[in-house]
C-alpha cells in the first residue's frame, strides 16, 4: 500500500472516530437534560443546546454530505438559531444520528482526488481535507459547548470517561 493510501485511511479513520466520539458525548448530555432544558437559552446572546444541535446538523450536511458528497442542499443557517422548542429530544437525536451516518458514508467514499479538490463552501475556498477538518472541529467545538451547558444545567459531572483510566 502506498504512503498516500495509508494517509487517506488514517485521515478518514480518525475523522470518523472524532465524529463518533462527539455523537457519544451529545447522547450522554441529552440523557441528563429535560425537554425544557434542551431549549433554555443560557443568556441573551447564548445558544440553547437544541439550537446547537440543529446548527451542527446544518454544518455537517453542508460541508460533508453536500459539498464532499456532491448532493444538493439549500442550507438556511440563520434559521438554525431561530428554532425554539417544538422539536423533541428524540427527533433531534434522530436527525443528528442520520446526519452523522450520512457524513460517515460520505467520508468513507472520499478519494485522494476528492480530498485535494478545491471548492467553494459558504465564503471559503477549501480542499476536501479543509472541508473535513472544518466539519470535525466545528462539531467538536459545539460538543464542548453542549457539555458545558449540560454541566451548568445539571451541576453534575457528565461521566464521559467513567471507568476509563486516562492517566
Amino acid at each position: 500500500m502506498e504512503l498516500s493510501e495509508k494517509l487517506i485511511i488514517e485521515i478518514k479513520k480518525n475523522s470518523i472516530y472524532r465524529i463518533e466520539e462527539n455523537l457519544r458525548m451529545i447522547f450522554i448530555c441529552f440523557d441528563k437534560i429535560t425537554e425544557k432544558e434542551l431549549w433554555n437559552q443560557p443568556s441573551k446572546k447564548g445558544i440553547a443546546i437544541g439550537n446547537q444541535v440543529t446548527h451542527i446538523v446544518g454544518n455537517m450536511t453542508q460541508y460533508l454530505v453536500s459539498t464532499l458528497g456532491q448532493k444538493n442542499y439549500n442550507r438556511q443557517r440563520d434559521k438554525e438559531f431561530e428554532i425554539n422548542r417544538g422539536i423533541c429530544k428524540s427527533s433531534l437525536i434522530n436527525e443528528l444520528s442520520y446526519t452523522i451516518k450520512e457524513s460517515i458514508i460520505t467520508i468513507n467514499k472520499l478519494s485522494l482526488e476528492n480530498l485535494l479538490k478545491k471548492r467553494k463552501v459558504q465564503v471559503y475556498y477549501l480542499s476536501g481535507i479543509g472541508c473535513l477538518i472544518h466539519a470535525v472541529e466545528h462539531f467538536s467545538y459545539h460538543t464542548g459547548q453542549i457539555a458545558l451547558l449540560t454541566k451548568n444545567i445539571t451541576n453534575n459531572e457528565l461521566g464521559f470517561y467513567d471507568g476509563i483510566d486516562l492517566n
